[in-house]
């Protein structure tokens, strides 16, 4: 009966490690440490860790792997495509870590940080998650809230909130440490962190465009702790032309890429002294005033430029196969720093110039939608622009011919391109109907 009862146990603890592999792992310890010159740098397990991360929305892990990054961060810790304790599980397996964003309540979706009841309540909400993932080998750091600042009317209260969560944190968790991200460089934000926010062990900025003057902002306002860029990549959608009918003039998808090296080689290799670790934006793809801004893929799945360069930035070579590399739009005979009104019916051109590094063969795809009314911000959700079907004469040219749509006002043209490999790149241009 004995031999029995051990058989059974064995063959139930068995069954539990085929399950998770990590049921029984311990923590790794991972520590801010300030160097002999005044920097900072990050260790885990007591050798330096240098972050090569992005931030991911449901995207294919072993692909951000392959490509040569080592961490992932997240907005929430179960708001994506994966539940936390999926998500680290399967970073674990790949060698990789993880981030985890601990979603905090806005201000500007409501939440009062005057009131005691809900602040206590969210702190309860926060602590039942810290237990249940702090002890998983993959944890690397814990980011308290996104972009608080954001719209920033603030009750500079929320930091204080933020303040006893990092405090709970270092009790519950003392083997990670814990930030806060801010939009851009935001001084009253610094001053209400510093003061109200002692326990936290860095800070984190996001910035796009003007992540190229972080470390200028940082030596202005004095700061001399560690800090992590949690969001860098393409130019914001706020930080570019805007035609006369107010839409923004998104870049193609080689300027992103370009912008991408530029940032990377201007805020974030020099500045490793301060800079503990980065997470490009956005390893994925999302609808953000279009569905091509942010994300560094299509929503079909294949790859734009700027994978190509993390990769490069990554590994130190770039992909066996690149991407192609596309200029802006020309539609009729203008491009979109012209503010291009069309008429009703009438018919127009567009052409898009295209080349591919390997020679690849090239296929092309182009679209009308409206133009997006989206309001939404601080990444949050927005719904697709309508498709505008049948004005194009053949979508699949380089060189198209199409009619204007029959409603007035204001629509954009898209253009992709893909090499049959996996990769692709895009272009868009808004115009007005009259």
């Amino acid at each position: 009966m004995a031999t029995h009862r051990k058989k059974k146990s064995f063959l139930l603890l068995a069954c539990l490690l085929f399950l998770s592999p990590v049921l029984f792992a311990k923590p790794i310890h991972v520590e801010v440490v300030k160097t002999q010159d005044d920097g900072f740098v990050l260790m885990r397990g007591d050798k330096p860790y240098t972050v090569k991360g992005a931030g991911v929305d449901g995207a294919d892990l072993k692909t951000l792997a392959a490509h040569g990054a080592n961490s992932i961060r997240t907005w929430s810790v179960d708001g994506g495509v994966y539940p936390a304790s999926v998500l680290l599980d399967k970073a674990h397996e790949l060698g990789m870590t993880v981030s985890l964003g601990i979603d905090f309540a806005r201000e500007r979706h409501g939440f009062d940080y005057n009131d005691p009841v809900a602040v206590a309540e969210q702190l309860e909400q926060v602590k039942a998650q810290v237990i249940k993932h702090k002890d998983h080998p993959a944890l690397l750091t814990w980011f308290i809230g996104n972009e608080l600042n954001f719209d920033f009317t603030i009750n500079p209260k929320v930091y204080d909130a933020v303040n006893q969560v990092a405090e709970m944190i270092k009790q519950l968790d003392p083997h990670h440490p814990t930030t806060t991200t801010l939009a851009g460089f935001d001084e009253d934000a610094m001053d209400a962190i510093t003061q109200r926010a002692p326990a936290l062990d860095f800070i984190s900025f996001q910035l796009y465009a003007d992540v190229v003057n972080l470390p200028k902002y940082v030596k202005s306002y004095g700061y001399e702790g560690p800090y992590m860029i949690t969001e860098w990549g393409a130019v914001g959608h706020w930080e570019v032309y805007k035609t006369k009918w107010d839409a923004p003039v998104e870049t193609t998808s080689s300027e992103k890429a370009s912008n991408y090296a530029k940032s990377y080689l201007k805020a974030i290799q020099p500045e490793a002294k301060q800079v503990i670790g980065n997470y490009v934006f956005l390893w994925g793809q999302k609808q953000e005033r279009t569905g091509t801004w942010y994300g560094m893929f299509l929503d079909s799945g294949e790859r734009t430029e700027a994978v190509d360069v993390m990769h490069y930035i990554w590994t130190g070579q770039w992909p066996a196969n690149r991407t192609p590399r596309v200029s802006p739009i020309g539609l009729d005979g203008k491009v979109a720093f012209d503010n291009i009104y069309l008429f009703m019916g009438d018919e127009y051109e567009a052409t898009l110039n295209a080349v591919d590094p390997d020679n690849d063969k090239l296929s092309f795809k182009w679209e009308i939608r409206k133009e997006s009314t989206a309001t939404e911000v601080g990444g949050d959700k927005e719904e697709i622009p309508e498709l505008v079907e049948g004005l194009i004469e053949d979508v699949s040219d380089q060189k198209i011919k199409f009619k204007a749509p029959n409603t007035p006002g204001a629509y954009r043209l898209y253009a992709y391109v893909y090499d049959g490999n996996g990769n692709a790149a895009h272009a868009n241009v808004p115009f007005f109907v009259k």
